[in-house]
């Protein structure tokens, strides 16, 4: 029995230009034509368009499908295996995205509302890029103080926030007066400065270690929206970034040295 593409995109859930699509690319041509010069399909073609639309609900593209099918025994495992693991690998990823989400969802629904005004008012240049946040959030997915700097960012009042930035903003003056008079960034002003930085997220946010610190620092250099977090584009300098991540890196040697107290300001 033989059926007409209609019938058959009917049957397969698909359109007809698909069809006309899959016989093109040589991956699905009718067994036969009508004496008017329309494709009919056979049972055969059924089951292989069947075959088809298995692998493309899976993900594959049509070069691989095709290769699947011109010798099924040496490619399908293989190729069905790898399939398997990318799917899983996503999977995954989807969920720990879903996580971030409800997270997310989590701190809107605790932290504090303020206006667009009020935002600008608190945080005036400093702006939280929502895709390193969520990047961010994946990054430090299973860690204890990623979720304790959540907790603690949803429970600032506005004056939290005020004095927060306040704080940022004086540490960040002497930032960079100290970059701009050419002081090394591992002398004892610069190291100071990341220690201010180091105990500031303590105090704001969560435990921050000295090595903690360091990993912070190192994304300082290879990001430039965490930097952002710290020195607004309008005030940075070429250069900077390196030498705050340099001085970080120096006030944890120092504190590996047994040089100044570690303990965490609560």
């Amino acid at each position: 029995m033989s059926y007409s593409v209609g019938q058959v995109a009917a049957f397969a859930g698909v359109t007809v230009r698909t069809l006309h699509h899959y016989d093109k690319a040589g991956l699905l041509s009718p067994s036969d034509r009508s004496h008017a010069g329309y494709r009919l399909y056979s049972e055969a073609d059924l089951v292989r368009l069947q075959q088809i639309l298995f692998y493309r609900e899976l993900g594959f593209p049509l070069d691989e499908i095709a290769a699947i099918l011109e010798d099924p025994q040496a490619n399908a495992l293989e190729r069905l295996r790898a399939r398997q693991r990318q799917l899983r690998e996503e999977i995954a990823r989807l969920q720990r995205l879903a996580e971030v989400a409800e997270r997310a969802i989590e701190v809107q629904k605790t932290g504090v509302s303020l206006t667009p005004q009020e935002r600008f008012e608190v945080f005036g240049e400093v702006t939280f890029d929502l895709s390193y946040a969520t990047e961010a959030e994946l990054k430090w997915a299973h860690s204890a103080g990623q979720r304790e700097a959540m907790a603690r960012a949803a429970a600032h009042t506005k004056e939290d926030w005020r004095r927060l930035m306040g704080e940022a903003a004086a540490w960040r003056a002497e930032l960079l007066a100290v970059f701009d008079e050419g002081e090394p960034s591992d002398g004892e002003r610069a190291m100071d400065l990341a220690e201010e930085h180091r105990l500031h997220i303590a105090r704001w946010f969560t435990s921050c270690p000295p090595e903690t610190h360091r990993r912070i620092a190192d994304d300082f250099v290879t990001d430039p929206r965490a930097f952002a977090l710290v020195v607004p584009p309008s005030q940075q300098r070429p250069g900077l970034a390196a030498y705050l991540c340099g001085a970080v890196r120096a006030n944890a040697a120092r504190h590996a040295g047994g040089g100044t107290d570690t303990e965490e300001d609560g």
